[in-house]
């Protein structure tokens, strides 16, 4: 990551280890192709026979053994045993056709009776559906043979193709609305809850909220500390030199060189105020944009810097100041720790998402718990944004900030 000045050029994003760039949404898997899906939904009716079957083989003979208290326990379990093997090739048939994802957690038995018996209706159902599709297929192409023999009157080809129109309409939004159906059962069945996943939201904008109230904290005592060891020592320094100049008994010559010094240390002092200043908040960001603030950052770096900044659109003022800070402390820790001789910064939006990454070809072995990258995941997360660290030891460092910006 290095760069004389901003060394701006348009280059593909190079990939991370470890990490999935997004192409229009960050992790977001590709949706199957429609085939694919319609293999999926055939597939579907047929194990919705096989789960009618089960309950009519199995359910009817258990039927009253679950209405007995002495023998309810046992012939629920062999009913679910039988059960959770169908549920399976569910499971299985919602992954290979749909690219559905569960979390892999037990399912209770009741859940899994309920998920099956409401899964097999819903397949017998799109099945029937299916069927008045496929009776329409063949009606249409009676409809045009017809047409070609020429005995099909224009009025009678009009009401045809309209109530056609109409039943394919209603046809086609059924075998969407039963699709969607499968897949909310499925994710209710096989996936965390609407109420888990509320809860877990819960947790995640509590854990969030704290660790943004302790990294304000933690900034707040960083700055009190540059001002007190940095910018306030110089500043006494300065006082003792200016108080030695205006002391008598001293020839033009000792005076003129103590108030060289002093003006020394002033031009010292104002160049660490203005560090510090930078490291709170960066004013190039609201005057300039975020470009040029990154080009700041090139300019105070002693390690060369190549930026690849491809932005066509302004960018919301907190996701701004989030990837202006993901590449400053990144370039300060390279300079520090890295042994680096180049940087390579890149800015770039994918879809809503805008990732940035900064990588150096240093020695590695960055530590992710350490508080420069704490405080920056703790940044980045309380935008809902993801931070990557990747530092095998030899190098290189890439890390990579994925910040939503909708």
């Amino acid at each position: 990551m290095q760069g004389d000045s901003a060394d701006t050029t348009i280059q593909p994003l190079p990939a991370v280890p470890g990490t999935t760039l997004p192409a229009a949404e960050p992790a977001a898997k590709p949706a199957p192709a429609l085939p694919r899906r319609a293999a999926g939904v055939f597939l579907g009716c047929l194990t919705a026979v096989l789960g009618l079957l089960y309950f009519v083989v199995a359910g009817v003979p258990l039927g009253p053994l679950l209405l007995w208290p002495r023998t309810r326990r046992r012939a629920f379990a062999a009913l679910t045993s039988g059960a959770r093997r169908l549920t399976a090739l569910e499971r299985w048939r919602r992954s290979v056709f749909f690219g559905d994802t569960f979390p892999d957690r037990p399912v209770p038995d009741q859940h899994i009776l309920r998920y099956l018996a409401a899964r097999t209706y819903a397949g017998l159902i799109t099945g029937v559906v299916l069927g008045l599709l496929a009776f329409g297929a063949v009606l249409a192409g009676l409809l045009v043979a017809s047409l070609a023999r020429g005995t099909l009157e224009g009025r009678e080809l009009v009401t045809q193709v309209v109530l056609g129109g109409v039943l394919l309409f209603l046809d086609v939004q059924g075998l969407l609305s039963l699709e969607a159906l499968d897949a909310r059962m499925a994710r209710e069945c096989f996936g965390p809850s609407e109420r888990e996943q509320m809860r877990q939201r819960i947790d995640e904008l509590a854990t969030s909220r704290a660790a943004v109230l302790q990294a304000v904290d933690t900034e707040r005592r960083r700055i009190e500390r540059d001002l007190h060891d940095g910018v306030q020592q110089r500043l006494v320094a300065l006082a003792m030199l200016l108080g030695r100049a205006r002391r008598g008994g001293r020839t033009p010559e000792q005076a003129r060189s103590l108030l060289e010094q002093a003006h020394k240390e002033s031009q010292d002092v104002l160049t660490e105020l203005r560090e510090v200043a930078w490291r709170v908040y960066p004013t190039a960001l609201d005057n300039l944009g975020l470009q040029e603030a990154l080009a700041g950052v090139s300019e105070r770096c002693s390690i060369p810097i190549r930026t690849d900044f491809a932005l066509a659109e302004p960018l919301p003022a907190s996701v701004e100041t989030a990837a202006y800070f993901v590449v400053s402390e990144a370039v300060t820790n390279a300079a520090k720790h890295s042994a680096a001789t180049e940087i390579q910064v890149s800015v770039r939006k994918y879809g809503p998402v805008l990732v940035v990454q900064v990588e150096d070809d240093g020695v590695g072995g960055a530590k992710p718990e350490g508080s420069g990258l704490t405080g920056l995941r703790t940044r980045v997360g309380a935008l809902d944004g993801r931070l990557h660290v990747h530092s095998p030891s030899g190098g290189p460092t890439t890390i990579t900030a994925e910040l939503p910006c909708a």
